[in-house]
C-alpha cells in the first residue's frame, strides 16, 4: 500500500514542499531514498524503536520510504514523525483517515515522545498557502507560530496524540497549541518584567553622542562611536536599544523566521517582540557574521540573526579586514547571499551597525598630550576602515571623555523614556511614508525612494552642492546626508528637508571632511 504525507523543507526564510512517500510491498528490508543526509537517515533506526515503543510491528516486507523531489536534499532530524505515521498507515495498523490534511514534522524520541524542530514559521506559512487544513508540529514548536490565523495548529508531545487527530475519531481540540497548558504558562511569563536597558539618564554628558544616536534610531542608520576607553561608547551603545521602537508586525515575522530557521527561537510566545541586539566578539569568523554551513544546510549568521534590530560591534578597528570588508554587501544590499556548490541561499540583513572604536592603538588619540602613537601607527590603525566602509556607516561620533566635574557633580540626564517617544513619533511618520513598499526606515531607501521622498527646494541643492564639493564627497556619502537630513526632519515634524536638517546630517560625516591624524 502506498501512501503519502506531507513535510516540508527550509531554504533561506521559506519553506519548500516535501512528500514522504511510504510504499510496503513483499520483499525484505527498509530503504530510505531521495538524497536524505546521515541525520535522516539514522532516523529509521529511532523510528523503529520508537513504534515498537508504542507497539507497533514492523512488517516483514520490503518498505521503501521516497523523500521527493527526489533531486533536493533533506537534511535534520523533523521527518522522523512522517516516516513513522506512513508505516503506519501503509501497513494498515492504523485507519488514517485525514492524513493527507495536514503539514507535519517532528522528531522521534525512543520512548514516542516528539521533539522539537527547526524552521516552524515558514512551514506554518507553507501550509497555509499551500492550503492544507492545518499543521501538526511538536508542542514547543508550534508555540512559535501562535500569532498565525487561518490554520489549525495541532501542539503534540507523543506519537499517540497524532494518531488521535488523524484517525478523526474524537474531538482533538484540546491539542491545538491555544487550548495547552503550555500555551497558559507562557501567557503567563509574557506578562512579566520585559528586557531591562541602560538608561540615557544614568548616563552624564555626552549629549552630542545621544543626539546622534537619537537620529540614528529614528532613522535605522548606522552609526560609529570612536573615542578614548572609559568615554562611555559601550554603555552609548548598550542605552541606544532601549530607545529602539517596537517591531511592526511584518518586521517581527521576518526576524521571526530568521530566528526559526537558526533553530535560536527567542522563547517568546509568538513572534519576536523585542528587536534583536546582536554584539558578537570581533574574532568571529566571516562564516559566523555571514552565514554559512556544509551543502545545502546553510544557517543565517550574526547580521542576518540582527535583522531589525542592533548589530554592535565592540573594539571595530581591531577586526580582522576581511571580516569588516564582508559586510559591505549586506549594509548596502540589506540581504546577505551564500552560495555553495549545491545551493544558493539569501538572507534577509537589514540591521542597524552600531560599531564603536578607539581612535588609535593605544586608546587616546585626540585627548591632549596622552597618545604615545606615531602618525604612522595611526594611520594602519585606521586603514582597516576603508572608504567603502566609512560610505556606508552614516552618522559618525566622537565621544570625549565627560569632564571630571560632570562626574563628581553626578545629576541627572534626560531619561531614555522621552527619547524613546520621540524616535517612536518619527518611525511613525516613516511607516505611513513607506507603506506597501517593503522597507520600514529611512536608511532603507533607494535611489528612487530618495528622489520621491525627499525633494530638495534650490536652496537646500545649493547648499548641498557647496558642502560635497567642500568635503570633496563620494555619491553614497551624498545619499547617506540626504537620507540623514530626512530623518532630521522626521525628528522635527517637519514635512520637508530644509537647509538646517542638511547642515546638522553633514556634520556627521566629519571623517570624510579631514584626515584622521588632522583631528
Amino acid at each position: 500500500m502506498l501512501v503519502y504525507i506531507h513535510g516540508a523543507k527550509c531554504m533561506g526564510i521559506d519553506a519548500v514542499p516535501v512528500t514522504v512517500e511510504v510504499n510496503i510491498t513483499l520483499g525484505v528490508g527498509i530503504h530510505l531514498v531521495g538524497l536524505a543526509d546521515a541525520a535522516v537517515k539514522e532516523s529509521l533506526l529511532r523510528t523503529v524503536t520508537a513504534l515498537q515503543a508504542k507497539g507497533f510491528h514492523i512488517p516483514g516486507k520490503k518498505i521503501v520510504i521516497n523523500l521527493a523531489p527526489a533531486d533536493l536534499h533533506k537534511q535534520g532530524s523533523g521527518y522522523d514523525l512522517p516516516i513513522a505515521l506512513g508505516i503506519i498507515a501503509a501497513s494498515g495498523q492504523r485507519n488514517l483517515r485525514a492524513l493527507d490534511k495536514y503539514l507535519i514534522m517532528g522528531e522521534l524520541g525512543l520512548d514516542g515522545g516528539i521533539r522539537p524542530v527547526p524552521g516552524t514559521l515558514p512551514m506554518v506559512e507553507l501550509a497555509i498557502r499551500q492550503g492544507f487544513r492545518g499543521c501538526i508540529l511538536p508542542e514547543e514548536s508550534a508555540l512559535e507560530a501562535v500569532d498565525y490565523s487561518g490554520v489549525d495548529l495541532f501542539g503534540v508531545r507523543t506519537l499517540d496524540d497524532v494518531l488521535r487527530i488523524l484517525e478523526e475519531e474524537e474531538d482533538p481540540s484540546d491539542l491545538l497549541i491555544w487550548n495547552t497548558e503550555l500555551y497558559r504558562k507562557a501567557q503567563e511569563a509574557s506578562k512579566g518584567p520585559q528586557r531591562s536597558y541602560m538608561d540615557f539618564a544614568d548616563i552624564i554628558g555626552q549629549e552630542g553622542a545621544k543626539r546622534g544616536v537619537e537620529i540614528a534610531c529614528a532613522g535605522g542608520h548606522n552609526v560609529l562611536l570612536i573615542g578614548a576607553p572609559g568615554s562611555g561608547k559601550s554603555s552609548i551603545a548598550k542605552a541606544l536599544a532601549g530607545i529602539l521602537p517596537p517591531m511592526n508586525l511584518e518586521e517581527s515575522a521576518i526576524t521571526s523566521k530568521v530566528y526559526s530557521v537558526a533553530g535560536r527561537a527567542s522563547g517568546d510566545l509568538g513572534f519576536m517582540r523585542t528587536r534583536p541586539f546582536r554584539a558578537p566578539h570581533i574574532s568571529a569568523s566571516k562564516a559566523a557574521m555571514l552565514g554559512g554551513g556544509s551543502g545545502e544546510n546553510i544557517l543565517p549568521g550574526e547580521v542576518s540573526l540582527a535583522t531589525n534590530g542592533v548589530l554592535f560591534l565592540d573594539e571595530f578597528c581591531e577586526a580582522p579586514k576581511s571580516t569588516l570588508e564582508a559586510l559591505r554587501g549586506p549594509l548596502e544590499d540589506r540581504k546577505v547571499t551564500i552560495s555553495r556548490l549545491k545551493a544558493k541561499v539569501e538572507y534577509p540583513a537589514s540591521f542597524m551597525l552600531v560599531a564603536a572604536s578607539n581612535p588609535c592603538p593605544c586608546g587616546y588619540y585626540g585627548e591632549g598630550d596622552r597618545c604615545t602613537c606615531s602618525p604612522g601607527q595611526r594611520m594602519t590603525y585606521f586603514s582597516k576602515l576603508s572608504g567603502p566602509i566609512m560610505d556606508r556607516i552614516d552618522i559618525q561620533l566622537w565621544v570625549h571623555p565627560v569632564e571630571t566635574s560632570a562626574l563628581v557633580r553626578g545629576g541627572k540626564a534626560e531619561p531614555s523614556r522621552d527619547i524613546a517617544a520621540r524616535v517612536l513619533k518619527a518611525r511613525e511618520i516613516q511607516r505611513e511614508r513607506f507603506a506597501g513598499s517593503g522597507i520600514f526606515c529611512n536608511a532603507e531607501m533607494n535611489g528612487k525612494q530618495l528622489e520621491k521622498y525627499c525633494p530638495l527646494d534650490s536652496a537646500c541643492k545649493d547648499l548641498l552642492e557647496s558642502i560635497i564639493d567642500k568635503l570633496g564627497l563620494s555619491a553614497r556619502a551624498y545619499t547617506r546626508i540626504i537620507k540623514i537630513a530626512r530623518t532630521i526632519a522626521d525628528l522635527a515634524g517637519s514635512p520637508f528637508i530644509q537647509p538646517p536638517h542638511l547642515s546638522e546630517a553633514a556634520l556627521y560625516r566629519f571623517l570624510d571632511r579631514r584626515n584622521i591624524l588632522d583631528l
